[in-house]
């Protein structure tokens, strides 16, 4: 039974548009599946390592993470700047320019998606959530096989999130014309300097506002 929770789990928290589901798109839109697929495999692969940590490590973590969180966020803020810009530049091409489908080293997806993973404290705080939801109502221990089982379930159920976007990225995009594409990466580069924006203030403006502090 907490297998299917696990899948559901992982699934649903794959959906939400982010920095992480933007860079797959990107990749896919520049690239091809392979490399957006194995952003979405990284992502996958952390959400397992993360959930697990979370669900055997939950109650003897004794250190307090918040201490590092505006580190966190400002490297984060930068990572989404460095990204947003590339996206820009490689959308400001003359159309006829071939770097739009120039293939990358593969590693370049995999360390994009591990510097955005690590450095985003909300994904902290959801796989805490997670872990102490799970073990305080007894649907998973925190020992033996099954807090494995739990967080590979989880990252299968992401996983499949991530084959499905970007099989329809990867088939759809192809139909577009290139300056439509060029508008693409120009929208996700502006979200993505949106999440870089609304980072910096949850680091030195939000956290004055007393009910935005919460």
């Amino acid at each position: 039974m907490f297998v299917l929770l696990g899948l559901v789990v992982g699934f649903l928290a794959a959906i939400p548009l982010g920095p992480v589901n933007i860079f797959v798109i990107s990749q896919t839109i520049k690239h091809d599946f392979l490399h957006g697929f194995l952003a979405g495999l990284t992502t996958a692969a952390l959400d397992f390592v993360y959930c697990l940590i979370a669900l055997i490590g939950f109650f003897h973590v004794s250190f307090n993470l918040t201490k590092i969180f505006p580190f966190l966020k400002v490297v984060a803020a930068l990572i989404l700047i460095f990204i947003a810009v590339r996206l820009i530049r490689q959308a400001q091409l003359p159309l006829a320019d071939k770097s739009l489908q120039k293939v990358p080293r593969s590693h370049q997806s995999i360390l994009g998606v591990i510097l955005l993973y690590v450095s985003n404290p909300g994904l902290y705080f959801f796989w805490l959530a997670i872990g102490g939801a799970v073990t305080s109502h007894r649907m998973v221990r925190n020992s033996g096989w099954s807090p494995v089982l739990f967080a590979l379930a989880c990252s299968l159920g992401s996983l499949i999130w991530y084959f499905i976007l970007v099989r329809y990225v990867s088939i759809h995009h192809r139909l577009l014309d290139a300056r439509i594409l060029k508008r693409i990466l120009i929208v996700l580069a502006l979200v993505l300097l949106g999440f870089a924006v609304y980072t910096i203030l949850s680091t030195t403006v939000l956290p004055s506002i007393p009910f935005l502090s919460l």
